[in-house]
């Protein structure tokens, strides 16, 4: 065992001492030391629940006869860091979670770790530490949060956005601003539609790193304890037959992943995290791939805020195994990959059913032939922009208008609050990149504060930043290279054509080369925003949104 490093043998006496003080029988010595990895906090809601999970995992551990030990791993509240300074330190906290939960696994030489994270950052960053470490490796969520009830319709998180919106506009009173309030997430767990976190904790079952049910099974539901309890037993048996997560996390598996992210309408984020987590798997995923997948892949599902079904829907429908099972009538899997289960894919989803075709569509009758995101390049976006076309209004698929341009979110917040974006206007907001941020924040304010006011339908958004997976509408994120680099966007002037055309995956600066050149020559390189602490480090390291905003390392080129 691994952890005999710490355990066994004359010269780790001074070891055993320090794990008697623990309180280990000698029993326990000679047993597989299992790391729980736990994202439980206070100010999470999608964590608050997590200790019940945990102390679930424990008990299956045990029984299948390993010694379980918890040790933390931080987590941030997207929701409640959305639009101020405390959204730029949501993206970061990715690596800080896989290096912290690396030095925590090598340094005490566990024998295998089961993962225990719900929402945005805190999935992929203990995927990108499962294929680093490489002990065997199971994850189970903390869950979905059940949708809200407001004037007996469902309602989300994103919802509460638009409201601010529509309250702005004068289409709430104060009355109804707090109706929605009080009623939109009524219950712990990751907020409720397909976003970030719920993207990734369903493909964290796609990739095969999750049982079934992980991705959907509600936070409040005594089956997510039951699904803890199996994942803690699973983990031993994965031990047994020394299946790792690089042995799982293969290039096929990424794809699996991807095409099911298609199917399903996940996040923009996940094209963020799958290639940061494949990166650490030493996979390539290149951001032009996801347009390949998505011509094959037809998009079945149009949950929150795409459409008007939830978490617990999906969950209902059948789950992840039920999408993917639909995706195999046109042999859009590898079912031969290897899972947590110590089963195949194939094997895995032999028996899912799809129980509710109007929460899932069959592969006969998708929302559309192609999946839910899309890659766009051209002279605005010469490596890439990433948009969720399945949250995307079909008026607004091919869309020309004048650029209104903000330096930062605040100012674009401000000037459509403040009735200054009008039908057709294209808003650029730059300097938000991963460096230029720094922290590459989300945009949910400003998308939902479009939607709420009426203009989703005629106004379009683009930023280097990026926006929630709550965000619908044409909005156009991760533009790269980004403005602090110098990438096109950082010359764009206020009321220059910007084109849009997501079916040919195109984003065009309607400017001559002639006029660009000569932006370029007087652009200049703008003062970092933050020069100390972590933001200033991680700024210094960071690659292009891209590339997954990964970390350099020494000997890789940065971008």
């Amino acid at each position: 065992m691994k952890s005999d490093q710490v355990k066994a043998g004359v010269q780790q006496a001074p070891h055993r001492s320090l794990f008697n003080a623990l309180g280990f029988t000698n029993e326990e010595m000679k047993k597989p030391l299992i790391g729980i990895v736990s994202s439980y906090n206070e100010i999470v809601p999608g964590h608050m629940n997590i200790d019940k999970i945990v102390e679930a995992v424990r008990m299956g551990v045990a029984m299948a006869g390993g010694v379980p030990r918890v040790f933390p791993a931080i987590a941030v509240c997207d929701g409640i860091a959305m639009g101020h300074e405390g959204m730029k330190y949501s993206l970061v906290t990715r690596d800080l979670i896989a290096d912290s939960t690396e030095c925590m696994a090598k340094a005490h030489q566990f024998d295998a770790l089961v993962m225990v994270p719900n929402c945005d950052k805190n999935v992929p960053g203990l995927l990108m530490a499962a294929a680093r470490i490489n002990v065997p490796t199971i994850f189970v969520s903390g869950g979905p949060m059940m949708a809200g009830h407001v004037y007996g319709r469902k309602r989300s998180l994103s919802s509460m956005f638009e409201a601010v919106g529509e309250y702005t506009a004068h289409k709430l009173t104060d009355e109804q601003l707090s109706e929605y309030e009080r009623k939109v997430c009524p219950t712990c767990g990751s907020c409720s539609g397909m976003y970030t976190a719920n993207s990734m904790n369903c493909l964290t079952e796609a990739l095969g790193m999750g049982l079934a049910g992980n991705g959907t099974i509600p936070a409040v539901y005594s089956d997510r304890l039951r699904l803890a309890k199996h994942a803690g037993m699973q983990i031993m048996e994965l031990l047994r037959q020394n299946i790792r997560p690089r042995d799982i996390m293969t290039e096929d598996a990424f794809m699996n992943a991807l095409t099911v992210d298609m199917a399903l309408g996940c996040s923009t984020n996940s094209m963020l995290h799958l290639p940061a987590i494949a990166h650490e798997a030493g996979v390539e995923i290149n951001v032009d791939i996801a347009n390949e997948v998505s011509e094959r892949t037809p998009n079945l599902c149009h949950l929150a805020p795409a459409g008007p079904t939830y978490m617990e829907d999906l969950n209902e429908a059948g789950g992840v195994y039920a999408v993917m099972k639909e995706l195999t009538k046109k042999n859009l899997l590898n079912l031969d990959c290897i899972t947590c289960t110590g089963k195949t894919v194939g094997e895995n989803i032999r028996d899912a059913r799809n129980l509710d075709p109007e929460v899932i569509r069959p592969l006969e009758n998708p929302y559309s032939e192609t999946g839910g995101l899309a890659a766009l390049n051209g002279n605005l976006a010469p490596d890439s922009g990433i948009v969720k076309r399945s949250a995307v209004v079909p008026e607004m698929m091919v869309h020309e208008g004048p650029a209104r341009v903000f330096d930062c979110e605040e100012d674009a917040i401000a000037a459509i609050l403040g009735g200054k974006i009008h039908e057709g206007d294209v808003v650029v907001i730059r300097y938000e990149g991963p460096k230029g941020g720094p922290g590459m924040r989300e945009m949910l304010n400003p998308t939902s504060a479009i939607a709420g006011m009426g203009l989703g339908s005629t106004v379009a958004l683009i930023t280097d930043g990026r926006f929630s997976g709550a965000s619908r509408g044409a909005s156009i994120g991760h533009v790269s290279p980004e403005a602090a680099v110098g990438g096109p966007i950082a010359l764009v002037e206020e009321g220059d054509r910007i084109l849009i055309n997501i079916p040919e995956h195109r984003l065009e600066l309607l400017v001559s080369d002639e006029v660009l050149a000569k932006r370029r020559l007087a652009w200049k390189p703008r003062k970092p925003k933050i020069t100390d602490g972590y933001l200033a480090r991680y700024a210094a390291l960071v690659t292009s949104g891209n590339k997954g905003a990964v970390l350099k390392v020494p000997g890789e080129e940065n971008e």
